[in-house]
């Protein structure tokens, strides 16, 4: 995780983390309320109660790809905008909602946040009842849940309005505690699934195309029980200006980075193997 961005010190965050489909947006205002956030980052959205105040949602993109990169802040216009909007409103609480620990430490680094003083997770505020029926909806209907008020989410959404829900608690404020039905536009289309065997040939790719690496480097990905990405690469460097450790960090850099972009996925860790040297 990045340094905090020293402009951003007196603004207090938290996490509330869960798979996909769990139930999470159904039950942000909730949390929120009880964690004393004053606003919630969601998918790509900055909301207050059930206001939509800057952002643009990863569920109004038209594919998956483009919807995680949308969540995790990798469009540089989307970005700015979100930070010129911290930067007016610090000092202030946020709650940020992620299908994980990694993903959410991710979006408030890519912030440049401090880091979450709590992390909840969907299992403390909902039943395993709760969270099955929650996730057989979503494998069935496709639908995800906006915590914004219908007339708000239909300015800012591409996809189709499906219905809307109230919850029955209310927080601290008399806020409407409405919440918005919505099929994305990716969900008409099936899952997009990447095959390892492409994103390592992606990986190998990436690494040939950096000065004094010779040709043909090999790459390998795992999988962590967070579904972030572990790359390994087996490569000879060519003698020349730099030195081996530059270049070999060079290409773990230059590969964590691309992977994540181009993939939308979480790269955990790139090691680099130095298997010889070429003159």
């Amino acid at each position: 995780m990045a340094p905090a961005d020293p402009n951003f010190a007196n603004i207090r965050t938290v996490a509330f983390v869960g798979a996909a489909g769990t139930g999470k947006s159904q039950r942000a205002q909730f949390v929120a309320d009880y964690l004393d956030a004053d606003y919630i980052i969601d998918d790509g959205l900055v909301i207050r109660r059930t206001e939509i105040v800057c952002g643009k949602s990863a569920k109004a993109e038209r594919n998956q790809i483009r919807a995680i990169r949308r969540a995790l802040f990798e469009y540089s216009d989307h970005l700015a905008s979100v930070l010129a909007f911290f930067r007016e409103s610090a000092p202030c609480s946020v709650m940020v909602i992620a299908t994980s620990e990694d993903m959410a430490l991710r979006i408030i680094g890519k912030l440049g946040f401090p880091k979450p003083e709590r992390i909840v997770r969907i299992e403390d505020v909902a039943t395993p009842e709760e969270i099955a029926r929650a996730q057989k909806e979503r494998h069935s209907k496709g639908q995800h849940v906006i915590p914004v008020s219908h007339v708000l989410v239909r300015k800012n959404f591409a996809g189709k309005m499906v219905g809307r829900l109230r919850v029955l608690w209310r927080g601290k404020s008399p806020y409407d505690g409405e919440k918005t039905i919505v099929r994305p536009p990716f969900s008409f289309y099936g899952e997009v699934h990447i095959e390892p065997e492409a994103i390592e040939q992606l990986a190998a790719y990436i690494a040939s195309k950096v000065p004094q690496v010779a040709s043909g480097p090999v790459s390998r990905v795992y999988s962590t029980a967070a579904d972030s990405l572990i790359i390994a690469l087996d490569l000879k460097v060519i003698r020349g200006p730099k030195s081996i450790l530059s270049v070999a960090e060079t290409v773990r850099q230059r590969v964590a980075k691309s992977v994540g972009y181009f993939c939308g996925l979480s790269v955990y860790n790139v090691s680099v193997n130095v298997t010889g040297v070429e003159f």
